[in-house]
């Protein structure tokens, strides 16, 4: 497998703006859907899809989290010198951790719950990708 040669702030901007993408295709379809569901139509489904697009404040944190993840992925992989799945463990559990954190969570628990989802989520992902 050829080496990476992108910077790890390079291949973070790359994973960040692919998810602001996809999630841009997808608030695009389906916001007008669910107006379209609840009957809206003219101003007052112009307004409906304007408070949707006001709501996401969430989206944001999924593409941090995209960036965190990607980066310190990246990172981990040059400085270990491996490609292998100890760098998606060991990065889901830093993004997963600095979301639950970022998200105001006071609780050590919801923390490492958070922090060990993301890393056996990254890891699954990556592994899938070995096969």
């Amino acid at each position: 497998m050829k080496e990476q040669l992108m910077p790890c702030s390079s291949v973070a901007v790359m994973d960040t703006l692919l998810a602001v993408t996809g999630g841009a295709i997808w608030g695009g379809c389906i916001g007008p859907r669910n107006a379209s569901k609840q009957g809206l139509t003219g101003t007052a489904r112009a307004f409906f899809l304007v408070a949707l697009a006001d709501t996401k404040d969430s989206d944001l944190t999924v593409w941090a989290t995209v960036g965190a993840y990607s980066a310190t992925r990246c990172g981990i992989q040059r400085y270990r010198g491996k490609n292998d799945l100890m760098n998606a463990l060991i990065a889901g559990a830093v993004a997963g951790a600095a979301v639950a954190a970022g998200a105001g969570s006071r609780s050590w628990i919801q923390v490492a719950g958070a922090a060990a989802l993301f890393s056996a989520i990254s890891t699954a992902s990556d592994y899938s990708k070995m096969k």
